[in-house]
């Protein structure tokens, strides 16, 4: 778990109002905002995070270092799009407030997204991502919107500013994914960011552990005991005993395969199990159980849908059926008198 203060400085300019991401430019940082934090916060309880807004005459620190999420959703409340973004000047100001920070041992860490086009030129940039790697600065840009215009400087300026593989550069182009779902899945906490082991972690059981860490725990926990238990079940178990647990899965598989059968193949289905069930239970010369079958047979075709049970044909065929089970049974009651 990294020690670490974090400035996120949104880009909140005009060119943020653009809805080529989902929903748009400007709702796609905020989510993104909220969900860095509680990466950053949920990674260890002594991390602190601060955002900047870098529109407008001049940027705005919005929330200074804090580990407070209600701190946090105060200091954006209200937060609105305005004219043109400062990139270089909003990089100074979060050098400041993390020069500032209050706890000394934490490494510092810039996070800025750019989804409008940079004046600033690459020379400055350059000079500007020096002196963040001389004071000890990691940063992260994500570069979205107008990606392709500002590739080039952005590059060189996280070129500069790297330090061991400290400081990333993420380009995002337009599409129907999420924002926040390809920084989860980016470097910036990933395995080569600060995020930790829960910062690049897949939703388990349809749960973020990173927002509900506490559930996702109790659900990890609940399949591990079971796992458990069916292992101590299949080892208890003896040899020759069927398992009934794959007899079940297989009965399950035949109710697939026979919703996919059209209705006259589900009626001859049908049919040719009861003319089984009636072998079998002829074979013990029970009369009683064969005239059980014949209502089993007739319950469960007229339970079909659409399948009239006093038809012809159908009426045809289980006569026979039972013609051929009472012969049976004559044959084999003469058998046993012969004995």
């Amino acid at each position: 778990m990294v020690l670490e203060a974090t400035v996120l400085i949104i880009d909140n300019s005009e060119w943020s109002r653009n809805g080529d991401y989902t929903p748009s430019r400007f709702q796609a940082q905020i989510d993104s905002v909220h969900y860095l934090f509680s990466i950053k916060t949920n990674d260890n309880p002594e991390n602190t995070v601060g955002v900047i807004a870098n529109a407008g005459e001049t940027p705005e620190v919005l929330v200074s270092l804090t580990a407070d999420l209600g701190v946090l959703l105060k200091g954006m409340h209200g937060l609105g799009v305005r004219s043109e973004s400062h990139f270089d000047t909003g990089i100074q100001i979060a050098q400041l407030v993390l020069k500032h920070r209050a706890n000394k041992y934490q490494k510092q860490r810039i996070i800025a997204f750019t989804a409008s086009p940079i004046d600033a030129d690459e020379k400055a940039l350059v000079k500007l991502g020096k002196k963040l790697k001389k004071n000890g600065v990691s940063i992260d840009v994500v570069n979205f919107g107008e990606h392709a215009a500002n590739e080039t400087k952005l590059a060189a300026f996280v070129e500069a500013a790297n330090n061991n593989e400290t400081s990333h550069l993420v380009t995002i182009p337009p599409g129907p994914h999420v924002l926040s779902e390809q920084i989860r899945a980016s470097p910036i906490v990933g395995a080569g960011g600060s995020g930790g082991a829960g910062g690049g972690g897949e939703f388990d059981f349809g749960v973020d552990a990173d927002m509900d860490p506490e559930l996702a725990l109790a659900l990890r926990m609940s399949l591990q005991d079971e796992e458990e238990r069916q292992r101590r079940g299949a080892a208890a178990q003896p040899a020759g005993e069927p398992n009934i647990a794959g007899q079940q899965r297989a009965g399950d598989d035949g109710d697939a395969v026979m919703e996919d059968l059209d209705e006259d193949e589900q009626i001859r289905r049908a049919i040719q199990m009861s003319l089984m069930e009636s072998e079998q239970d002829g074979a013990s010369g029970s009369a009683g159980d064969a005239m059980a079958n014949d209502d089993l047979v007739a319950s469960l075709i007229g339970s079909l849908p659409g399948v009239d049970p006093n038809d012809p044909a159908l009426q045809s065929a289980l006569g026979s059926n039972s013609t051929k089970n009472n012969t049976d049974n004559s044959k084999d009651k003469d058998k046993s008198d012969g004995k």
